[in-house]
């Protein structure tokens, strides 16, 4: 009889517990994008249990116990997710300056502003494709945690480059080099050493590998689009990480840079400036995802002269901002799948929804550019189940503004209303 009074006990215990723990939240919307049909519903209530969406639709019944947000006057959509970020830093002094007398403390002092920069403009899941010394998984678990604030992200941890690459430190004294442990560098070559350092970034929280298959801008070595790795390094690269599970990412200006990396199975080309037709036919072959950065042309051009970036820089990004643009309009054209992506981190932090204006100025409709960052870039990231849109199941990451983005899309800079699995990080309803 004992036994059965004390079971009984733990058993009443148990659902007193749960009850109190379960926080019910219905929202109701006045406008909702449903990112998956490509269409909008009129006032929908959302209902969430915890960080979960449980219902949508018109006449959902609106439990006695829950939390009531009004959204009724907003448009409602769920939060966006950008694919090329790095969150650790941002240009925020002089190059040479920054090089010289920082450290990487000094980006783990300013980072956690960076991410809640960007989860206030309604980025509520991000990819960072490169950051030093793993702070991007420090940045990644203490979120998770809840110790600050910012988006879900996932990692690519050390950006992959070959000696002498974008990826290396060039221009500068070899002494430098000794910044990191050579594991840490980012930097090897040849099929073993990069089979290896795969390995090592995985060991250390990568949930995703990025690689410099090509040249690129903003480094001081000599050419902006070669290839920097050989046809059988990149096999490998991706061929490991695949053995791990983990999805892999190429940064690629150049245009057989670009198509070979395509041929390695990367699931996505970061920049793709210089694609040409051929490129163009094997992405949408392969299913091949193109994250085009077309809006930091505008901000590297009027800013990093301030900044004393050395002109071999700003030269380069005078011959591939324009023709990025023309090419990521092609691309569009042709059918090649599109996510989202911005490299903020090249600028500030919290700006990326300036990218969308951009994004139909060469091609897409608002439509697109909108699904760009939610169900495509979902798809992208192996996350369609947990986030993109709004529906049963899926994390309660839902943002809002006012007005209607699908007339102005510029609107998706203003964003009034953020929540995360289910938690409100900013409200600034229309009343």
């Amino acid at each position: 009889m004992l036994r059965i009074s004390l079971f009984l006990l733990i058993l009443f215990f148990s659902l007193s517990v749960n009850s109190q723990t379960k926080k019910i939240t219905a929202i109701k919307a006045g406008r909702l994008i449903d990112t998956e049909a490509g269409r909008v519903l009129d006032n929908q209530v959302i209902l969430i249990i915890n960080d979960t969406i449980t219902a949508v639709g018109s006449g959902v019944a609106i439990p006695k116990d829950a939390v009531i947000i009004d959204l009724s006057k907003s448009t409602v959509l769920p939060g966006l997710i950008d694919c090329h970020t790095h969150i650790t830093f941002q240009p925020d002094g002089d190059y040479y300056a920054t090089m010289f007398r920082e450290s990487v403390i000094d980006m783990a002092v300013k980072a956690p502003a960076y991410a809640k920069r960007t989860l206030d403009a309604g980025f509520t899941t991000i990819r960072d494709v490169g950051s030093q010394a793993f702070l991007d998984v420090s940045m990644r678990n203490a979120i998770n945690k809840g110790s600050i604030e910012g988006p879900r992200i996932l990692c690519a941890t050390t950006f992959i480059g070959s000696t002498g690459s974008h990826g290396d430190l060039n221009g500068f004294s070899p002494f430098l080099d000794s910044k990191f442990p050579p594991e840490m560098s980012g930097v090897a070559n040849g099929v073993d050493e990069l089979r290896k350092l795969v390995r090592y970034n995985i060991k250390y929280g990568a949930d995703l590998i990025k690689f410099g298959a090509g040249a690129g801008v903003l480094s001081e070595e000599e050419s902006v689009g070669n290839p920097q790795f050989t046809q059988e390094e990149m096999n490998a690269i991706v061929a490991e990480a695949k053995m791990w599970g983990r999805k892999t990412c190429a940064h690629a200006h150049g245009t057989e840079a670009i198509k070979m990396a395509i041929k390695a199975g990367v699931v996505s080309v970061e920049h793709g400036s210089f694609i040409d037709d051929e490129g163009i036919e094997l992405m949408k072959k392969n299913g091949t995802y193109l994250v085009a950065d077309i809006y930091n042309d505008e901000y590297i051009m009027s800013e990093y002269k301030k900044l004393g970036y050395p002109e071999k820089i700003l030269e380069k990004e005078r011959l591939v901002g324009k023709t990025q643009r023309e090419n990521f309009a092609k691309a569009v054209k042709a059918g090649v799948k599109i996510a989202f992506g911005t490299d903020a981190g090249v600028y500030p932090h919290g700006w990326n929804a300036k990218q969308f204006a951009y994004m139909v100025k060469f091609g897409l409709t608002p439509m697109q550019a909108i699904q760009s960052a939610t169900t495509q870039a979902a798809d992208l990231l192996g996350w369609s189940s947990k986030v993109g849109s709004i529906t049963v199941g899926k994390l309660a990451d839902i943002i809002a503004l006012n007005g209607d983005p699908l007339q102005n899309i510029a609107l998706l800079e203003q964003i009034s209303f953020v929540m995360k699995g289910g938690v409100v990080y900013k409200s600034q309803l229309v009343k």
